[in-house]
């Protein structure tokens, strides 16, 4: 008998990841292409899916029952990308019917913190919650609600944006158009940004003024490693404003666990003590002190496939 097979494809602001996944999590094989060098979709389309029949020529035919796919601001209900201001193509591209119709197996799209969600419910440290928030801290800052076992997908298939709460009003102008969003301060394009705005106003000496033409999320963490107190001041303050939007979503879906997941993430106790501790600090009582704040527990190379082809599992 053929064993079944999903396609998880994560589709990120700089590179796109897919992979082929039994049942068991295993990733069998997987590939990457850039995202940023293909800035017409149909060029893009057309080399995602070169990259995926090299996967697929040794796999038996019919084995793949369905393809999962997360990308931001992508639409469950829609199959499509709608506005996402972190990918190179605008306005409203129907990704799931694009890459479904190419390799004649169905395709469903979602928000790549939703995905995440997924794979966190399927196969890592949500297995077995019903409720639980879902954080993804890369190039922007994403989230998926679980709540009664189930995503939520609002009714137009776009719920579940805090990285566009507003946590700063008139603040930092963010790629949606607004500002003050939270991923322009809680996520690792978001943390730098603090770090650079901090150095022209601040004198204090820190490894990272060697790094000030084009610092990175790295450099930051590396040089909090060391005990570079103005790099450990930037990780209070990213988690102080983490840890205070944290708690306002508590009070909406009363979660048993927020989960942290992507690049920001892997800072470990650097950046979830202060977060920790700001999003107790701000929570509502009859919530203090019964939300685990908790890392992925995905492998963090595999993470994205996983969760996309969960996905493919759930259609």
């Amino acid at each position: 008998m053929t064993q079944a097979l999903a396609l998880g494809i994560d589709i990120g602001g700089t590179n796109t990841i897919f992979g082929i996944v039994n049942k068991q999590g295993q990733i069998l094989a997987q590939g990457s292409i850039s995202t940023t060098a293909y800035p017409v979709i149909e060029d893009y389309i057309e080399a995602l899916i070169s990259g995926i029949n090299k996967l697929t020529k040794n796999i038996p035919k019919g084995s793949i029952i369905g393809i999962g796919i997360g990308a931001p601001n992508g639409n469950f209900y829609t199959g499509e990308i709608t506005f996402a201001p972190n990918l190179p193509w605008k306005g409203i591209i129907p990704l799931a019917k694009l890459i479904g119709d190419a390799l004649q197996v169905k395709a469903t799209l979602t928000n790549d913190a939703n995905a995440a969600a997924i794979g966190e419910m399927t196969y890592g440290a949500a297995k077995g919650m019903k409720d639980f928030i879902m954080v993804t801290l890369g190039t922007g800052l994403g989230s998926g609600f679980v709540a009664n076992g189930q995503l939520i997908y609002g009714h137009d298939g776009l719920a579940g944006e805090l990285g566009h709460v507003i946590v700063e009003p008139r603040g930092r102008k963010c790629g949606c158009g607004r500002h003050g969003c939270l991923e322009r301060y809680a996520s690792a394009t978001g943390i730098v940004i603090t770090a650079e705005e901090w150095l022209l106003s601040h004198n204090d000496e820190t490894p990272l003024r060697k790094h000030a033409s084009k610092i990175t999320a790295r450099n930051i963490h590396e040089a909090a490693l060391k005990g570079d107190s103005f790099a450990l001041e930037i990780f209070e303050y990213t988690g102080k404003i983490l840890g205070f939007a944290l708690a306002n979503a508590v009070a909406i879906t009363s979660p048993e666990a927020v989960i942290l997941f992507g690049g920001l993430a892997q800072s470990g106790e650097i950046l979830f003590k202060p977060v920790r501790y700001h999003m107790e600090d701000n929570m509502l009582n009859i919530y203090k002190n019964k939300v685990k704040l908790l890392a992925s527990a995905l492998p963090d190379a595999d993470a994205a496939i996983l969760g996309a082809s969960a996905l493919a599992w759930q259609a």
